[in-house]
Order: C-alpha cells, then structure tokens, then sequence
C-alpha cells in the first residue's frame, strides 16, 4: 500500500503486514487527518440547524471504521470524546498502540462490526466515519442483500443515536448506483440531510454525507 492511488480492498488491505504499513504512511496520516477535521466542519454546517452543543467536550462520539486511530486522535484532539470502533484487530490494536503512546485518555476502543455495538439506545451525541462506511456491504451477495445490510444500519445508528445528534460520513462510492445505495438508506430509516462531494459533477469519487434525525 506503498503508492497512493492504490485501491484498497477490504480486509485483505487491513491485516497484517498491510496494516503495519498502513499505520507507517505519513501521507495516509495527513490525509485522514484533514478528513476528519472537515467532517468536524460539517458537525456545524447551518444547513443542518443550530449545533445542539456549546463544547465539544461535552459530546461522546462514535467513531465508526476507525482504523488506526488517525480520525480519533484529531476528534479527541479537537475535544471530543471517543469511542473508536472498528471490526478488524490488527487495525486496532494499532490504534491502541496509538492510544498509550499519546495518552489518549478519551479514547474508548470497540472491537466490533457496527451493527453489534453493545451501546445503549440513544447513548451517542454523533457519528462520523472516515474512509470506511463503503465496507459495510462486502459481504453482500448481490442488490438486494447489500440494500438490507445499509438499511439494516441505518436503523441501528438511528436508534443509539440521541435525538439532537448529526452523523457525517466520507465514503467514495464508486458509481451513481452505490451512491444511492447509501444515501437512501438514512432517507428510509429516519434521517434528512444532504450530500457534499468533493468534485460536483462525478458520481465517484469522495462524497460527505451530512445528516440529523428527521423531527429535529
């Protein structure tokens, strides 16, 4: 995972030697960074209504697909706290180790798929998710099966999440297709928001989408 424009496929780019390297790319690092402080940006975007908090540390945040703990260190660094999740051991334990290293005393690391969180209904002020959210759906087989596994996640991130809470997430859907894939699924299951994309006119590439609950 030497060469930046390599595409990654998952898990196999995530395990082992992969995830050593991954955790040694400074590139990588600044690319994530960046990433999740424009998604803190969008934590406040006006066209979502008035940001329900006064401090960030007030807020618990779910981390979601955290990888080595780049995403985390930034919100913890931008005051958040952390609850970093991710489904694969080696990427975390790198994030541990990241974790001790920088005494990152408000990170809380989940080993765990996203739909098996043992979170409390309503427990999570926001979600966001850096890089990752287009994996929920490898192990789908087929349209109709990769539409329940986004739905069915949808509704789960609905129900932990509190009412006044936002959810931002930085996929790169690979076509018009899994665009909407992912977009509808918040649509059906109790969001409202919209979509930033980083080239307006692509399909691909990277996208944000920006979402609250409906009602609030």
């Amino acid at each position: 995972m030497t060469r930046k424009n390599f595409l990654p496929k998952f898990p196999d780019s995530y395990v082992g030697e992969f995830a050593e390297e991954y955790n040694k790319q400074k590139w990588m690092e600044r690319n994530q960074k960046k990433t999740t402080l424009r998604c803190i940006e969008f934590l406040h975007d006006d066209n979502l209504g008035p940001y329900p908090f006064k401090e960030n540390f007030s807020c618990l945040l779910l981390d979601m697909g955290c990888g080595t703990a780049y995403s985390s260190e930034t919100l913890i660094n931008d005051g958040f706290r952390v609850i970093g999740v991710d489904v694969l051991p080696d990427m975390l334990f790198k994030a541990r180790e990241r974790k001790l290293q920088n005494q990152l005393d408000n990170l809380e690391l989940i080993l765990a798929d996203i739909n098996f969180l043992p979170l409390r209904k309503e427990s999570i002020d926001h979600i966001i998710s850096v890089s990752a959210y287009n994996f929920i759906t490898h192990d789908g087989k087929g349209s109709r099966e990769e539409k329940m596994i986004v739905n069915n996640t949808a509704r789960y991130l609905s129900k932990i999440l509190k009412g006044n809470g936002r959810i931002i997430i930085e996929f790169y859907p690979q076509n018009e297709r899994e665009l909407e894939l992912f977009s509808s699924s918040f649509k059906e299951n109790g969001f409202k928001g919209f979509m930033v994309k980083n080239m307006p006119n692509q399909k691909a590439g990277q996208t944000y989408l920006l979402l609250k609950k409906k009602g609030t």
